[in-house]
């Protein structure tokens, strides 16, 4: 059972659906009002974007137990790991655990996906 505090794994969550729903820019430097934009680049992936600087600075201040239940608990949502194999799993992230956990976990398209599939596997979840 992940021992990581579960508003922690569901703030990354609520992070990484932000960071998910941004998009290719339509201008690389449009230079124009935002409001004259319909505020697109608020959507946009751009270079130096907050969400992003956020959530890494996060993961980033997070313990390294957290870290690796965190990298675990993604593991089991995409189905490489069951939760029955929890402590293989966090044995696991704890053996190839670097300090670019952030920008791997950032890779993972799906890492929103990831981590409430693992925490239904334990019968969590970020609704009360």
């Amino acid at each position: 059972m992940p021992t990581i505090d579960i508003d922690k794994v569901c703030w990354v969550i609520l992070k990484a659906r932000e960071f998910d729903a941004k998009t290719a820019p339509v201008e690389e430097d449009p230079g124009s009002n935002p409001i004259d934009e319909d505020m697109r680049e608020v959507l946009e992936d751009l270079p130096d974007d907050p969400v992003e600087e956020e959530l890494k600075a996060f993961i980033d201040s997070l313990n390294e137990d957290e870290q690796v239940e965190l990298v675990a608990l993604a593991w089991v949502g995409r189905g490489s790991f069951s939760a029955e194999e929890w402590p293989e799993a966090v044995a696991e992230a704890r053996r190839l655990h670097n300090d670019r956990t952030a920008e791997y976990l950032l890779g993972m398209p799906l890492l929103s996906d990831y981590l409430e599939e693992g925490l239904a596997a334990f019968g969590l979840s970020c609704v009360e």
